[in-house]
């Protein structure tokens, strides 16, 4: 019997080696990626089964990541495996497209029970974040979502502290270009300054500090 394929997405490497060792024997590990970008290339030419991934990794976090892997009609099971034991970022994971939502600590005792769980196509959240979604009041929708995704990948970077030249080298387009972008950005966000945009994204998930 083939062993089902997982492609692990964090950009710590004493994380992606714990677990692959959980992991293993039981499923095969067939990529292990850095960065959100690498991930959506990965994911669309690997098409693994499940795919693990954090929230916060450089160049493109893991819910933007997630969100146009899934644009791409990229049909793997998604779990969140993330520091932040908030349902906030458990609601922006599940409006992603994700099926599951562990946090690190958690790991050795809930990850495989995840796996099993998505690939069933059963829902699988750690359960004090299930507990909290469920008696959660309902929330507006998350202002980000007005941006496109190239505004998204745009906002991260210049966060990260790149400049507009380092932006349009990563993506392929002109500096004026994310100029125009960064404008349109603080415009839909009310947002006045590249310090409060930076804030912004820290306050959002988008990177982290």
């Amino acid at each position: 019997m083939n062993k089902k394929r997982i492609l692990l997405a964090d950009d710590h490497k004493f994380i992606t080696d714990s677990l692959k060792s959980i992991l293993e024997p039981s499923y095969e590990v067939v990529g292990i990626v850095e960065d959100g970008h690498r991930l959506v290339r990965e994911a669309t030419r690997l098409l693994p089964d499940v795919i693990i991934v954090d929230i916060s990794m450089p160049k493109l976090n893991g819910l933007e990541a997630v969100r146009q892997i899934k644009q791409e009609g990229v049909g793997s099971k998604v779990i969140f495996l993330t520091m932040h034991p908030d349902i906030t970022y458990a609601t922006k994971a599940l409006e992603a497209g994700a099926l599951g939502y562990v946090i690190k600590h958690s790991a050795h005792s809930e990850l495989m029970r995840a796996v099993d769980q998505v690939l069933l196509g059963k829902r699988f959240i750690t359960e004090k974040i299930a507990n909290e979604l469920e008696n959660a009041p309902h929330t507006r929708r998350d202002p980000i979502r007005k941006l496109t995704a190239r505004q998204r990948e745009v906002l991260q970077l210049l966060s990260e502290g790149k400049s507009a030249k380092e932006v349009a080298k990563t993506l392929f387009i002109s500096a004026r270009t994310v100029e125009f972008h960064k404008y349109r950005i603080m415009e839909e966000l009310g947002i006045s300054s590249s310090a409060e945009l930076v804030q912004y994204s820290i306050k959002h998930g988008i990177i982290t500090i």
